[in-house]
């Protein structure tokens, strides 16, 4: 250890002699609020003599223009809780300080602290009650809103930011939450688009809320992308969403869909009783898991054949959806997995359902992405990696697609 570590440790062992309890430390009259009142106090004193030209008590030949004058009391919020500083006074009022500016009232680290608990799903109650519980401060609620009301320009600035011009794969899919924006509360969706780029990572593209989804809706989504930069994509997967594939086809007309094959299994098995679940599961297994389309047909024919009679509202659906459900079938195994089921944007959503588990209806749509922007920009810290096997994938993409992959 050098010297100055040294040094660092004798003084961190002066401060906490005599510490005997947490309170001792982080209390209210602890170690560390006192040297954070003494620490600002002491930058504060030497703003001052930098405006003034001249330092406390030094005389001069001829009168100074502008003199100390005393100090004012001001209470300000901190990470270690309420700090009680004296901020000094020059005699013709031109001081204005710049660690603590007029009329601030919270040191640098507090509004992270709100922001940070607001992103695990706190209510605005919860915070109050947390901070006051772990600081002994008291918090209005209105301060908490104020606070976090500095996301809101944040989130308009991500939701409208320029994207790239491809993204091989799109994902689409929707959470639900009760919102009071439009009087008594009531359920809302808020859509998701997740991005796969040209270089294997995840990228969430945007939140949408809407009382219901519908063509026109989703007109208006895949527009917004495209407004922003995203001019083509090949592959679009989503979980039978309403009026989708009419928007995509008319936004970007090239794009195969694919619906979600683990979300179509999961919907069709409701209708089977437990005992019938895996032989059923089973035979639908042999559709999605064959090698080829045509065999995939050839296990359809066969399913309807033994459970068409049975359970014909699954297999009414199947045959129905068969062109998007089968899509995957035009790519090699190492895009297969990437684009059969919408795993990639269900694991997102799940992160964000345990932030949502605990709170009861939001006060209003702007609420709720404020919520959701928070909780994305934690979950996406996580995607250093790109997408397994995506090197493989981008050569078959290169070679089916030639000129596309390439989009500037």
């Amino acid at each position: 250890m050098t010297s100055e570590g040294n040094e660092q440790d004798r003084l961190l062992d002066e401060l906490l002699k005599g510490c005997k309890s947490p309170e001792d430390i982080l209390g209210k009259h602890g170690v560390l609020r006192q040297m954070t009142k003494r620490m600002v106090e002491r930058a504060l004193a030497a703003e001052m003599t930098e405006h003034l030209g001249y330092a406390p008590h030094e005389r001069g030949e001829q009168p100074r223009p502008n003199t100390r004058n005393g100090s004012a009391t001001k209470t300000v919020l901190s990470d270690s809780g309420a700090v009680q500083l004296q901020v000094p006074r020059d005699r013709d009022g031109s001081f204005e300080p710049q660690l603590v500016p007029k009329r601030q009232r919270r040191l640098e680290g507090f509004d992270e602290k709100v922001i940070a608990l607001y992103a695990h799903g706190l209510s605005t109650r919860e915070i109050q009650g947390h901070l006051e519980e772990l600081y002994g401060v008291e918090v209005s609620p209105s301060l908490i809103s104020v606070v976090t009301a500095e996301v809101c320009e944040e989130v308009k600035a991500w939701q409208s930011r320029p994207l790239e011009a491809l993204y091989p794969i799109l994902y689409f899919d929707a959470l639900f939450v009760k919102s009071r924006q439009e009087g008594p509360a009531q359920q809302r969706a808020v859509y998701l688009a997740l991005g796969i780029n040209r270089r294997g990572h995840k990228e969430l593209l945007g939140l949408w809320v809407a009382p219901s989804e519908g063509a026109k809706f989703w007109l208006g989504v895949l527009t917004e992308l495209q407004a922003r930069g995203v001019k083509d994509c090949f592959v679009a997967c989503v979980d039978g969403l309403n009026g989708f594939a009419e928007a995509l086809q008319a936004v970007w007309p090239r794009t195969q869909l694919q619906l979600c094959i683990v979300h179509k299994i999961r919907n069709s098995l409701r209708y089977v009783p437990w005992k019938q679940r895996k032989a059923v599961a089973a035979d639908l297994r042999a559709i999605y898991a064959a090698a080829t389309l045509s065999e995939a047909d050839s296990a359809l024919q066969r399913f309807e054949q033994r459970w068409a009679e049975h359970y014909p509202i699954i297999a009414r659906s199947w045959r129905k959806d068969w062109a998007s459900l089968t899509t995957f079938f035009d790519f090699p195994p190492e895009i297969r997995k990437l684009i059969y089921t919408t795993n990639a944007i269900e694991s997102l959503n799940y992160s964000l359902r345990r932030v949502l588990k605990n709170r009861g209806a939001f006060p209003d749509d702007e609420s709720v992405l404020k919520v959701l922007y928070l909780a994305l920009q934690r979950a996406s810290k996580r995607w250093t990696m790109p997408i397994h096997d995506w090197a493989a994938a981008v050569n078959r993409f290169s070679i089916m697609y030639g000129e596309r992959m390439v989009t500037e």
